[in-house]
């Protein structure tokens, strides 16, 4: 009998489990739910010229309904994490994006300025729920690639972030504002996605979440060395959403007042800027699984002080190439941070997610009503010079710690 059970032995799998497997329709689904999510929140910062013009707002009003927005946003998204870290709600997925939808409508109708920034909380509301549940998910389904996922969930968002510009240039400011209600109702498409996509979480999502892929062991490090780098991170998050805030915001307004150029040639501008932090953040998260998330930070952050500090020195034809180059390596580190974060923090997927896509959306509230602040005082183009210097705090990510060579190398 011992030397039967000797000659029979036990050969590891040469195949992944079927839980680590990357699941691409639930990647797919919540990307494309990301790119309708961020497309109606972007129409707001999109219509600004319009509002200010018909409401006679100055650039401190105008950022402050980025600020009401960015804050309802920022504040509710960690609570929403730690939440569903204890408690995991599917549900949570269709119905943060209903929260969207009411914000538009009301932004439709609203001729009063404090209905717009009853409208911009709605907005914020709905993203605070639907961002940390969302990304969740693609850290579910993503197997053990988990940099390509959270690019892939984020590029969604950036390409709704650039759809809408281009589809206020096109629609809303020519046919008005009454026009964002049609484009609410793109919010009842994603949440009947979110629905399936909830059912995918409720029966298999949790399951994979407690299952362990080969070759993703990560350095346990002590609370206080991982607590640091959560702050480092933090830090270069605050860097790039104050510069991003003031292209966002306020880009439009730079160009027509330096160059002249029509409201709808301003808007197609800051459509290709948004295009390019698209397909950043789809390069980020992939390069980062290969060569490391702390080298594609270090590089993201710091390598676009050159270009940032070009900008305000450039002609109109010079000004485009640069945004590009801009939007395309800053827009690099934010997958990479974002799974950095998880790692340094695992077990806490929801609260780490909720922590820094509320700290971005609540950083550029507070650079966009700050950056208005400063416009109204020392002008626009002053405003660029000073931020052309924020890329500089990327000299911090030589302190982040050292963790295991990435999953995908691993396995």
């Amino acid at each position: 009998m011992a030397s039967k059970s000797l000659g029979t032995p036990q050969h590891p799998p040469l195949t992944l489990p079927t839980e680590q497997a990357t699941v691409m329709t639930v990647l797919a689904a919540i990307s494309v739910c990301h790119l309708i999510n961020d497309m109606m929140q972007s129409l707001l910062p999109a219509i600004y010229p319009g509002l200010k013009a018909s409401l006679g707002l100055s650039f401190g009003q105008v950022g402050l309904i980025t600020l009401v927005y960015q804050m309802t946003a920022s504040i509710l998204q960690p609570l929403v994490g730690t939440f569903a870290d204890r408690r995991p709600t599917p549900l949570a997925l269709p119905a943060g994006t209903l929260f969207s939808m009411a914000g538009l409508l009301v932004l439709s109708v609203a001729h009063s300025y404090a209905l717009l920034l009853v409208g911009a909380a709605l907005l914020g509301t709905g993203s605070s729920i639907f961002h940390p549940e969302s990304s969740r998910v693609a850290r579910m389904a993503s197997g053990a690639r988990h940099g390509f996922a959270q690019s892939l969930f984020q590029v969604g968002g950036n390409a709704g972030q650039a759809l809408g510009p281009l589809a206020a240039a096109l629609i809303v400011v020519r046919w008005g504002q009454g026009t964002l209600a049609g484009f609410a109702m793109l919010a009842l498409l994603s949440a009947g996605i979110l629905w399936n996509v909830g059912q995918w979480y409720r029966a298999h999502g949790l399951q994979r979440l407690k299952v362990k892929p080969r070759g993703t062991d990560h350095v346990e490090l002590p609370k206080g060395v991982a607590r640091r780098g959560v702050a480092i991170l933090l830090a270069l998050i605050l860097s790039k959403y104050i510069y991003l805030a003031s292209l966002t915001s306020y880009f439009t307004f730079y160009l027509i007042h330096r160059f002249g150029v029509s409201v709808q040639m301003a808007q197609l501008h800051l459509f290709v800027f948004l295009a390019a932090v698209a397909a950043g953040t789809l390069l980020g998260g992939p390069l980062g699984d290969r060569f490391g998330r702390k080298y594609v930070i270090w590089f993201s952050i710091l390598g676009t002080l050159p270009f940032t500090l070009l900008l305000p020195h450039a002609d109109l034809f010079w000004t485009t190439p640069l945004t590009i180059a801009i939007g395309v390596i800053l827009a690099a580190a934010f997958p990479a941070i974002v799974v950095f974060a998880q790692e340094l923090m695992p077990g806490n997927v929801g609260m780490v997610s909720g922590l820094f896509f509320g700290f971005a959306f609540g950083v550029g509230g507070i650079g966009a009503a700050a950056l208005g602040w400063l416009a109204d005082r020392i002008g626009i183009d002053m405003v660029y010079q000073l931020c052309a210097f924020m890329p500089a705090l990327g000299l911090l990510a030589v302190f982040l710690p050292n963790l295991k060579r990435p999953a995908a190398q691993a396995i």
